[in-house]
């Protein structure tokens, strides 16, 4: 049972794991990486997420591993606190209480009370760079006020700032300049590239910079794809500087290897490049990489790196530039076209992915499943090219059928338009395409549904466009001599006074479509295709139309442009109810009659629930969040909620999920996102962060030897001996033979089964009488003589049960070996 004051507004998940560089733990088990108001703690070697450090009531903009204690991190916050964890436990263990917003965060080994932060003046575009003294107190929240200023007029981004050689001093850039302070000499030296606008010059911009770990080398990314190494940079006339050339685009992130002895970069191509010896000719690549490279970051061990990317992907990869693992999450498309949908078999949220794909992401776990290609062409990055889009997407008939549609259009009297209709393969697990239409309607196609009636004898789907046609389409017969097959064909087109049709849905028993045409609401009958009746409000066009459900079928809903809710009764055919509220998204429950409406104020956003039988809400809450809701979408539990309160019965039987304009996915909930973890996740982190300390070997290595002692007991009172593999012919046979020249898997089964099967063992003919096979009277000795050959073997067997295990000869094998000894070998001593 949950109490009243439990629910509230969360993020459950999409926020960005990009936004900063990931920082490794110092055994590189973990990863962490910033992910909205949360710091969320992966395994390395699994990819799942063990720890999400919660207590930050803003964006947190920077992590660092504490220097003095490698079991702890620091992070800090727009909200003004830098907070220390425990990362093991996921326990906060303080919070320092700065006073003003905090953009990025630097630590170093030999200032043991202090950190450096980024923070903003007066001015919205110009930071410094400032270092914060921590006071060391017992109490868990400290006031840390004491602020020395380092560097003036510095970026915003923490990969324009780097320490180097042990942090002796700072190096900043921003525009075309580059500033070094020396701590020791409380001295800082500028440099300045040419920023004139000619070909040569025009890109010369500083993108990001890191420093040498042990030389007084400065690295620096710019526009124009290079990379300049800075040296003797102490003095303004002396400097040096040398220049490698790859990227043809800006270089987005530089890192150096540990030791120091290569140099990464990454960009626009995707591509990781490793420079050894920082020389132009040895360069490494690991190509393919799927986004821009954002981040790259260096493990303090000096085995992993991973790259941050502009997908919402993290990739690890080994020292010998292989990729071992990869934490993607919600991938953030330029635009969501196709709004938010759930996945009925895997109920996964499905949207918009990375171009020309829908992404399939598990909302239980937070991370994506798996994505579709829907465009099916190669993408091609370029910023003046017009790409095609995925502007629509349903699913229908209980998630066997998907239907997209795709467009381009570079001028106005040339639109490109695509349908595609999906089946489901359950062989493959996978959606395969089935039908493509080409130019479905003359023009944009503005929205599409399914017929997904329990009921319903055929499939139907439905395209309304603003050619001012509404299209049905149903699943025909398409077999010929050669193979059974099913397509999809147009059935029948309807219209209403040349007017667009804007939406279009069905009722919850299939037998009534309503389309809007612009200002007016028709219903049509889906057996015959007739026009039963229309709406017609006058308050502009109709933005979003669906039917109630269950007990509040015979109601339909309508939202205009103007701000105006509608309810119609069907029976009546009249208008029920209205209201003036400004609704951008209205969703129905598919498992109760609850209709969640959110409205756009000119401060926030707020949340309705209600029933289209009663125009009065069920649930009112203001203030969900302070920026515009682009989609909703109800998510039926797997255990339904036992909430009492009439209130938030809402919340019973689904949960409600909606995307915001900078694309966070938030949710009502009652639990905490370190609740939300999985058991495998849990036992995850409990088995990995037992601590190394010779006490845990001893330990450790008592637990071992109880285990091993049962496992030997269990063992020894066992009967069954399993046999070892390495000695069976089979198994031998088929890993030694190459792939390309053993027979059909089907040939291979039977064998390799056969060979895996226990033979059952032998026993004396006193212990069991009826298991000994009489052929004839006369072999009654034959049969004596191997009975006792039997108990011989049983006995080495047993007295030899730790050092080998005896084949023992089955029932079959015994009468063939009756046969040859009965066979007369004496005329071999003749020969």
């Amino acid at each position: 049972m949950v109490e009243e004051e439990g629910i509230r507004v969360v993020r459950c998940g999409g926020s960005e794991l990009n936004f900063r560089r990931a920082v490794f733990s110092a055994d590189s088990k973990y990863i962490f990486c910033v992910s909205g108001d949360f710091i969320k703690v992966y395994s390395t070697a699994t990819e799942e997420c063990v720890h999400i450090l919660q207590g930050h009531r803003n964006l947190v903009t920077g992590i660092q591993l504490n220097p003095n204690n490698h079991l702890q991190l620091y992070s800090c916050s727009v909200d003004g606190t830098i907070k220390l964890w425990d990362y093991i436990d996921g326990i906060l263990i303080k919070t320092f209480r700065v006073g003003c917003e905090l953009h990025a965060l630097f630590t170093l080994s030999h200032a043991e009370d202090s950190v450096f932060v980024t923070i903003n003046k007066e001015k919205p575009d110009v930071f410094q760079l400032a270092s914060v003294k921590l006071p060391k107190s017992s109490s868990q929240e400290i006031e840390a006020k004491e602020l020395s200023f380092v560097l003036d007029y510095v970026n915003q981004s923490p990969k324009c700032i780097a320490f180097g050689n042990e942090g002796e001093y700072v190096a900043a850039v921003r525009d075309f300049y580059l500033s070094v302070y020396f701590f020791k000499k409380k001295t800082t030296t500028r440099f300045t590239l040419s920023s004139s606008r000619n070909k040569k010059h025009a890109r010369n911009n500083f993108t990001c910079v890191t420093c040498h770990p042990k030389e007084d080398c400065i690295a620096t990314g710019h526009k124009d794809g290079k990379i300049r190494l800075w040296r003797n940079f102490d003095d303004e006339k002396k400097y040096t500087y040398t220049c490698l050339h790859w990227h043809h685009d800006l270089v987005m992130d530089l890192a150096f290897s540990v030791t120091g002895s290569s140099l990464l970069s990454g960009g626009r191509e995707s591509v990781l490049v490793e420079w050894r010896e920082a020389a132009e000719k040895n360069k490494e690549f690991l190509p393919r990489l799927g986004a821009t490279i954002e981040h790259i970051s260096v493990s303090p061990a000096g085995d992993l790196f991973c790259t941050s990317h502009s997908d919402n992907k993290i990739t690890i990869i080994h020292r010998n530039l292989e990729a071992s693992a990869v934490i993607q999450g919600l991938v953030k498309d330029r635009s969501i076209f196709t709004g938010l949908m759930i996945d009925p078999r895997t109920k996964a949220l499905v949207l918009n992915g990375k171009p020309g794909h829908l992404q399939f992401y598990s909302l239980q776990s937070d991370k994506q499943l798996y994505n579709l290609d829907i465009i099916q062409q190669e993408y091609i990055n370029d910023s003046g090219l017009i790409q095609i889009e995925l502007t629509k997407a349903a699913f229908g008939c209980y998630g066997n059928w998907l239907a997209t549609v795709e467009q381009r259009q570079e001028k106005e009297t040339e639109l490109e338009l695509q349908m595609k209709l999906w089946m489901y393969n359950k062989k493959t697990q996978g959606f395969v395409l089935n039908t493509k239409v080409n130019m479905p309607h003359e023009d944009h196609i503005t929205a599409l549904c399914f017929c997904n009636a329990e009921k319903s004898e055929s499939s139907t789907l439905v395209t309304a466009s603003k050619d001012g046609h509404f299209k049905v389409w149903i699943l025909t017969d398409d077999s010929d001599i050669y193979k059974k097959a099913v397509g999809w064909t147009c059935d029948f087109v309807g219209s209403y006074h040349k007017y667009q049709a804007t939406n279009c849905c069905f009722s919850e028993d299939g037998s009534l479509l309503a389309v809007s045409f612009e200002e007016i609401v028709t219903i049509w009958d889906s057996e015959t295709w007739e026009l039963k009746c229309t709406f017609c409000q006058r308050a502009g066009k109709i933005r979003h139309l669906c039917f109630g459900r269950l007990t509040c079928s015979k109601y339909l809903l309508g939202v205009t442009e103007n701000g105006i809710l509608c309810c119609w009764n069907l029976l009546s055919c009249a208008l029920e109810w209205s209201t003036k509220l400004n609704v951008r998204v209205m969703e129905p429950d598919p498992n109760s009659e609850n209709i969640a409406a959110i409205a756009q104020s000119s401060v926030a956003s707020d949340l309705f629930v209600f029933k289209p039988s009663e125009p009065r809400p069920l649930y009112i809450q203001k203030n969900i969040c302070r920026e515009e809701v682009l989609w909703g979408v109800f998510v039926p539990r797997d255990v339904p909620e036992s909430f009492t309160s009439e209130a938030y019965q809402w919340l019973n039987r689904s949960q409600f999920y909606f995307l915001t304009k900078s694309q966070s996915l938030l949710t009502f909930s009652t639990q905490c996102p370190e609740e939300k973890l999985t058991p495998t996740s849990k036992q995850l982190l409990a088995e990995e962060s037992l601590p190394t300390t010779p006490f845990y070997f001893l330990l450790g290595k008592h637990r071992k030897e109880q285990q091993n002692d049962k496992l030997n007991e269990a063992l020894e009172n066992e009967l069954v001996q399993l046999p070892l593999t390495e000695n069976i012919p089979a198994i031998s046979e088929l890993l030694r033979t190459p792939a390309h020249v053993l027979p059909s898997a089907s040939f291979l089964c039977s064998m390799f089964v056969n060979s895996l099967l226990l033979s059952k063992e032998t026993k004396s003919a006193e212990e069991h009488p009826d298991d000994v096979d009489m052929v004839e009277e006369k072999e009654s000795d034959d049969s004596d003589e191997e009975n006792n050959f039997t108990e011989k073997i049983q006995d080495t067997n047993n007295t030899d049960l730790e050092e080998d295990i005896i084949y023992q000869l089955s029932k079959s094998e015994e009468k063939e070996l009756k046969k040859f000894r009965k066979v007369d070998y004496s005329w071999i001593a003749a020969l």
